[in-house]
């Protein structure tokens, strides 16, 4: 293989998880470096929503291992728009609040749209066209989360690898399913965990995520992460998948 497969869940603070995946006992303080023991990636939500001062990001990098990647889930102010074009503004000052602290622990950014927001081609390549490709001396690395059918367009697939961002390949019942090869490396987001399951997903459905994942990772390194479906077996599923990997 050509690449790493990272593999994870969104987030770490979740309710649920205590007395489930997290030992019962366990200080909140102490679940982000217990979540990274057992997990080799995490997908920040919370900056999806919020902005974090640099000592968070620089804790966050010191309770984790070596080893460990964050995704950062980009800010709403970024996408939710009606004129991509305009972001240029946000999207520097949520790539400066603090992202280079995590260093070699940061992973891609991960840009998600509404399902309202249309494929626009103008637009869509001013907004990429913004991108930074460093913050710091740390490079980025961007995903693009559509979930309007409009987005499966080849032209769409064009400006996507003409910037190298990834598409989110999102295994779920509405968003749009795009598995193409737009980036050096996969990002993908499994949204159908059940709760009647104790790993979420079915073995033979694990099973074929490997593969899946195998296949991604012939052509660079690989981030699965499992999100909402119900999100209890979320860590579960992950750790199912990590140990078939």
């Amino acid at each position: 293989m050509a690449g790493k497969i990272y593999c994870g869940i969104g987030g770490w603070t979740f309710e649920p998880w205590r007395g489930t995946f997290y030992p019962k006992g366990l200080s909140q303080k102490k679940e982000l470096s217990y979540a990274a023991e057992k997990l080799t990636s995490i997908e920040i939500n919370g900056t999806y929503y919020s902005t974090f001062k640099p000592a968070s990001w620089i804790k966050w990098r010191e309770e984790t291992p070596d080893d460990f990647v964050f995704a950062v889930k980009a800010s709403r102010y970024c996408t939710n728009r009606r004129v991509l074009a305009e972001a240029t503004e946000s999207i520097e000052r949520f790539v400066g609040q603090g992202l280079n602290e995590l260093g070699a622990r940061l992973g891609p950014i991960n840009w998600q749209f509404m399902a309202t927001k249309k494929f626009d081609a103008e637009d869509f390549e001013a907004f990429l066209k913004a991108l930074p490709k460093k913050v710091g001396k740390v490079a980025l690395r961007h995903v693009l989360e559509v979930r309007s059918p409009t987005f499966k367009d080849k032209a769409f697939f064009a400006l996507a690898k003409k910037y190298n961002a990834a598409i989110v390949y999102a295994d779920d019942e509405t968003f749009p399913e795009i598995d193409e090869p737009t980036a050096d490396f996969t990002y993908a987001r499994l949204m159908r965990t059940e709760e009647n399951l104790k790993t979420g997903y079915s073995e033979k459905d694990l099973d074929a995520w490997v593969k899946k994942a195998k296949g991604w990772a012939k052509r660079g390194d690989v981030f699965v992460y499992f999100i909402s479906g119900a999100k209890v077996r979320a860590p579960a599923a992950a750790e199912a998948l990590i140990a078939r990997l």
